[in-house]
């Protein structure tokens, strides 16, 4: 299927692994311009730069300039943004909200959602003026459930998915498409990485970390697949939601996560 994208310059934000990497390597197969943003440059996303061009930029995204520099860069090299994806994100698992300061508040909202806002706030001039503009905001099934480990994660998600659907109706009118994934569980860094959720739910478990991501999260989690989500697969679906073929699919959140979420 030809989902007209070749040509097309799309900026991608927490690009260096997991689901951002997923997305820069599934534009890039299609022939999309891409512009990765990430902390570091990773071995994986200097792979997709000699492979396909993409362009890879060192840059703090939860600082203030940081997602205008890198919408900047985009502009300089390009002329043009056509696609934002803002897929950067953050959690710590914790044992309870009390065990939360100020300044980690600041920390995961500046990554999670300021960072989303800076980069929409910066790059919409530019997708204005394109044939067709689409911003993807890569939310997360735990803005409408409650898990109390990660309620600073939780509540910055929550205010994603009000800014996907504020940017909808201020900007569809316009020609700019804004859509929202909400992930389950995704077979990531996020909960491989050593420390992550899949070590914290093996050890309640007294398992491994490979057995907690295989079997005890989609059965504890109620996964009805029977399996957590790839991340190519949250990748598929931005792809398609950036494409001319969801031309009129805006202000809609879609949720990927082999049945978990059960309520209507």
């Amino acid at each position: 299927m030809d989902l007209q994208l070749k040509g097309r310059v799309a900026v991608v934000t927490g690009a260096s692994k997991g689901i951002g990497l997923a997305v820069a390597d599934a534009f890039a197969r299609e022939g999309v311009h891409v512009v990765a943003g990430s902390r570091s440059v990773t071995p994986e996303l200097e792979a997709l730069r000699d492979k396909y061009g993409v362009t890879a930029v060192s840059v703090d995204l939860s600082t203030v300039d940081g997602p205008g520099a890198l919408v900047g860069r985009a502009v300089d090299q390009y002329g043009r943004v056509d696609i934002l994806v803002n897929n950067l994100g953050a959690a710590t698992p914790r044992p309870s909200f009390l065990d939360i300061d100020d300044a980690e508040w600041r920390r995961i909202f500046d990554l999670t959602l300021f960072s989303a806002i800076r980069a929409s706030r910066a790059a919409l001039p530019r997708l204005l003026d394109a044939d067709g503009g689409a911003i993807i905001n890569i939310s997360s099934i735990n803005a409408r459930l409650p898990f109390p480990s990660v309620v600073d994660y939780s509540a910055a998600k929550a205010g994603l998915a009000s800014l996907t659907k504020s940017l909808s109706e201020e900007f569809a009118p316009r020609g700019v498409r804004v859509n929202a994934i909400a992930p389950g569980p995704v077979r990531t860094p996020f909960w491989t990485a050593p420390g992550g959720f899949a070590e914290a739910a093996a050890a309640q478990a007294g398992t491994t970390a490979q057995e907690a991501m295989d079997v005890v999260v989609p059965r504890s989690m109620g996964i009805s697949t029977g399996r957590v989500t790839e991340a190519r697969e949250v990748a598929d679906l931005a792809l398609f939601l950036a494409s001319p073929l969801a031309g009129n699919i805006t202000g809609a959140e879609f949720t990927i996560d082999g049945g978990q979420v059960k309520t209507v």
